[in-house]
């Protein structure tokens, strides 16, 4: 069951409650046309949708190599375990460390992504609230015009 603040697909709340005063007065239900809002979700969707995709994939190959980096430091670590000299160690150190580097690099890099990933997640939201926004204030625009039509339309006199 709907939370009292959520609404159903095709339902918006009145302009009263949009600005949390309540009225006395009779208010009709405002609806949005469906279509509208699937095609405006739909191009939000596929403007955003192919950059998101494209950091999902980058994210993929980046943990990818991140696994491949750390059986591989892995297997680093096993030969230092078995190597004797000090040559031997000082090139396994050295080694080490240029996967540390690569290990920190797309660590940040994975970060950078996550951070631009959320970003464009919440303006796509907030993209999405507007339109609806705007669809709705459209909406109670031409309601209030034919409300205004109706009065000004002449009404006949009754005969007594």
């Amino acid at each position: 069951m709907d939370d009292e603040g959520s609404l159903s697909q095709g339902e918006l709340p009145h302009r009263e409650d949009l600005s949390g005063q309540e009225s006395s007065a009779h208010v009709e239900n405002v609806s949005v046309d469906k279509e509208a809002v699937d095609k405006l979700t739909e191009g939000l969707l596929s403007h955003y949708l192919p950059d998101l995709q494209n950091s999902k994939r980058t994210l993929q190959e980046l943990t990818q190599n991140q696994i491949v980096l750390l059986d591989t430091l892995d297997q680093e670590v096993t030969k230092f375990r078995e190597c004797n000299t000090l040559q031997d160690l000082n090139s396994l150190f050295t080694e080490a460390k240029v996967y540390h580097h690569k290990l920190v690099n797309i660590r940040k890099e994975m970060i950078m992504l996550h951070e631009k990933s959320t970003k464009l997640k919440k303006r796509a939201l907030k993209l999405q609230q507007q339109k609806q926004k705007e669809v709705l204030e459209k909406e109670q625009q031409r309601e209030k015009e034919l409300e205004r039509e109706r009065q000004l339309i002449a009404k006949p006199a009754k005969r007594t």
